[in-house]
């Protein structure tokens, strides 16, 4: 329950396939994760290159810990345990974070230096269309990837193996401008290569809007293979010379499009024959039922084509891509999750469906003055029965210790937050006593400071002190919103405020 971090299991587990397959990646949203960097003195691969925000190295431990020891329930990967190349589910213990991890065969990578810089710049690339790589781990000769999460699957699932209703037109035109544009900004950013382009590397997010894996960024290994699907779908010239250029990915976008227009997954040869014997109405999806602009689709079905010319040179680029979708996005006024059938991801319930206390109204409506009267008026009875202490342990560093903490809480009271902080830290730092009062105290300092991460690590060092106190969960709501992470803080809301029912009718400090 809550944010308290749980132990894991150690060992871990080596997945190894004997082919090589396209493998999912998944987001939730735009914000990036921010992670403290592992640090090992003993390591020989460089740390990513500043200059840019929201790309970490992550500890394996973090990652085992985030993925349930890389448990096989959690693999999202298209081919499952057969992918050489996993990819997994988990979540952050640090901030509860959704996450999409890489794991990498082992040898894939042998030179911990050179992966480190692929991975690297593919980070530094940031845009609305792309899904952002947000980490790596470099352990020995373990090599990983970490990206956001994406709950909403990705384009095969809608086109190829949907339940309820297929994908509209209008949001399959949508896919193919958002996916040209992703390309188009990779190739201004010198990047413009994609390995293996195909629909399951596009994704949606928990707004339904449609993104391109930043994993496709980068090669499966230093001399991997680049392409994974049947040999019809591959670019002929990388047939020829084993080599990936920026036209190649151009041809792969084509048979994109051939997935968008058709519902299903066809050899470009037998398209092409279509074509060419102008029967392009025999491409389309018949379960459309005909809720198409035939308009429209011709233009698409000519894009197509030039896409899966031949000769490289005869293929448009990426600025011609965009260009000719653009103008049919003529419903940009419709959101995507209504488009997919998706609920909104704002709709989640932000109040629990029971009435709440003064606390739990106070932390609804993010009311920090409010919180600062209650915590202030309940003083530290909460915390009785979290200390023993014997009389050894009542020493002078004992008395300086609780001098600190009544520094700290005559600043608290007096709403001098920084230097509240600097007292309470003095007597958490010393570590004889630990107050969940104390860690609420602060929590709440940080937040009037706007320091949400701090305060989200203190309202959950207090639940660890007193794993049943409504107060931790609190905070950690108040803190979780102040991330923009509603969906995490309307839960623990609701956490804090069956607790704090439960506490009502009998218990600790009741």
């Amino acid at each position: 329950m809550g944010c308290c971090q749980s132990s894991v299991r150690e060992k871990s587990e080596e997945k190894e396939g004997n082919e090589e397959r396209q493998e999912p990646y998944h987001i939730t949203s735009s914000a990036s994760i921010s992670q403290q960097p592992h640090t090992d003195s003993s390591s020989t691969h460089p740390p990513p290159p500043p200059g840019f925000d929201g790309f970490s190295e992550f500890s394996l431990s973090d990652l085992k810990a985030a993925t349930n020891n890389f448990s096989s329930e959690l693999i999202v990967s298209e081919s499952g345990e057969k992918a050489a190349n996993l990819v997994y589910k988990g979540r952050l213990e640090s901030n509860r974070e959704w996450i999409a991890v890489k794991k990498f065969s082992k040898g894939a990578w042998p030179d911990p230096k050179q992966f480190v810089e692929e991975a690297s710049g593919v980070a530094k690339l940031r845009h609305p269309r792309l899904a952002n790589l947000i980490g790596y781990c470099c352990d020995g000769d373990h090599r990983l990837l970490v990206a956001q999460f994406m709950a909403n699957d990705t384009l095969a699932k809608h086109l190829f193996h949907w339940e309820h209703h297929t994908l509209e037109w209008a949001m399959r035109l949508r896919v193919a401008l958002y996916i040209a544009q992703a390309l188009n900004y990779c190739s201004s950013q010198g990047r413009p290569l994609y390995h293996d382009l195909n629909a399951y590397r596009v994704l949606f997010d928990h707004d339904g809007d449609p993104r391109l894996s930043c994993f496709g960024l980068m090669k499966n290994s230093r001399d991997g293979k680049s392409y994974s699907t049947n040999l019809a779908y591959t670019p002929p010239e990388y047939l020829r010379n084993g080599r990936v250029t920026p036209e190649s990915v151009i041809y792969s976008f084509g048979t994109v499009l051939l997935d968008l227009l058709s519902g299903k997954h066809i050899p470009p040869s037998h398209a092409l024959d279509m074509i060419q014997g102008k029967n392009n109405m025999l491409l389309m999806e018949s379960h459309l039922e005909g809720k198409f602009s035939t308009e429209e689709a011709t233009v698409v079905v000519n894009l197509a084509s030039k896409c899966l010319q031949y000769e490289p040179r005869e293929r448009p680029d990426t600025k011609e891509l965009v260009t000719t979708l653009a103008p049919l996005h003529t419903k940009p006024e419709v959101r995507s999750h209504i488009m997919l059938g998706i609920p909104k991801h704002e709709e989640a319930p932000s109040i629990p469906q029971r009435p709440l206390s003064a606390m739990g109204e106070a932390c609804s409506r993010m009311d920090l003055t409010a919180i600062h009267q209650i915590l202030v008026s309940t003083h530290y009875r909460d915390d009785e029965g979290t200390n023993e202490l014997s009389f050894q342990e009542w020493t002078q560093q004992m008395r300086d210790m609780l001098e600190a903490r009544k520094r700290g809480d005559y600043a608290f009271r007096d709403k001098d937050f920084k230097t509240a902080i600097d007292n309470y830290s003095q007597f958490i730092d010393v570590g004889t006593m630990v107050s969940p009062t104390v860690f609420a105290r602060r929590s709440l300092c940080y937040l009037l400071c706007d320091q949400p991460d701090p305060a989200l690590r203190d309202a959950m060092q207090a639940q660890c002190v007193y794993p049943d106190w409504p107060t931790a969960f609190y905070m950690q709501s108040v803190a979780l919103a102040k991330l923009d992470m509603n969906k995490d803080a309307a839960d623990m809301l609701n956490e804090a405020t069956a607790l704090e029912e439960k506490r009502q009718r009998g218990g600790r400090g009741s």
